[in-house]
């Protein structure tokens, strides 16, 4: 039990602490806004179109406070308060108008100007300093407006017969549209099928490539690859076979033409043999020589075959 007091004792001072803290960031944060800012009374002699309580105040185009409250001071007197940066460079002689974002845009009070030497802004009757706002510059703006709505009027205002035209052609398409529904939705569904069909087409394309490349085998290929490599070993082998085939049989056309020429010189030897074509030469030198006769013409010489 004493455990679990401590404990809860010290969860309760730890909150405690922290939103002491907390609240103590947020105090200070306050004062020093607080201390920053000083009220200003900007008074507009006419309409203050679109200005409202959170608008910026802006100098030369920076924001440096905001609206906190307007007011009516009487029928032709719009009376606004804001809270503007002390270190704001503001002057007796700077120029307060409005400004909108766009057309539809909420006010903002815009600041301008101003010398350096010039004197401060003067102290209203509460000591809150007070500037007013250049009734010409509140006319331009509204003037401005208005000139704007009025050329978007005028550009309206020449065109409307393209304007009706452009209309009558989309009313005349919108119904054409209409009609047509039931074909759109054909050409659509034709359309649908015709995609599917090239879906199909695309799968089919896909499937040959895969099978391709399967009988490619890709990089460490495949049956295709095996079967080019058999034929090239084949090639190979037969024009290692035919060369040597080939020099067998210029050998043996080589050895059958030395035969062709050795009977060409000598024939007997096809038919004695080597050992005897010596003997019908020594008969033939023996026999006993024929009586003279008369000589023959001399007959032209055998042409030996080559």
């Amino acid at each position: 039990m004493e455990t679990r007091a401590n404990f809860v004792l010290i969860g309760s001072f730890t909150l405690a602490v922290i939103a002491a803290a907390f609240g103590f960031v947020l105090w200070f944060q306050s004062l020093h806004t607080t201390k920053a800012r000083s009220p200003l009374r900007i008074v507009f002699e006419g309409p203050a179109a679109g200005l409202r309580n959170g608008g910026s105040v802006n100098f030369n185009g920076i924001r440096v406070g905001e609206v906190v409250s307007v007011k009516l001071d009487n029928p032709r007197r719009v009376v606004a308060l804001a809270m503007v940066e002390n270190n704001a460079p503001l002057r007796k002689d700077t120029l307060v108008g409005l400004e909108f974002q766009g057309l539809t845009g909420v006010a903002a009070i815009s600041l301008k100007g101003g010398e350096e030497a010039a004197p401060s802004v003067p102290l209203d009757e509460d000591g809150v300093p007070v500037l007013t706002a250049d009734p010409n510059a509140l006319q331009d703006v509204t003037e401005a407006i208005r000139g704007t709505l009025q050329n978007i009027n005028r550009v309206v205002a020449d065109n409307q017969e393209a304007v009706k035209n452009s209309l009558h052609n989309l009313e005349t398409f919108t119904a054409s549209l209409a009609r047509n529904a039931g074909r759109i939705d054909d050409v659509m569904l034709k359309v649908d099928g015709l995609m599917g069909k090239a879906e199909g087409v695309v799968g089919k394309a896909d499937n040959l490539m895969l099978g391709l490349n399967t009988l490619a085998g890709g990089k460490d290929g495949g049956e295709l690859f095996l079967t080019v490599k058999s034929i090239k070993e084949l090639a190979d082998d037969f024009d290692k076979r035919s060369g040597a085939l080939m020099a067998d049989g210029r050998r043996t056309l080589a050895d059958i033409s030395r035969a062709v020429n050795n009977l060409d010189r000598n024939p007997t030897r096809l038919l004695f043999g080597a050992g005897n074509s010596a003997a019908p030469a020594a008969a033939s030198a023996a026999a006993p020589a024929p009586a003279p006769a008369s000589a023959p013409p001399p007959a032209a010489p055998e042409r030996r075959r080559q």
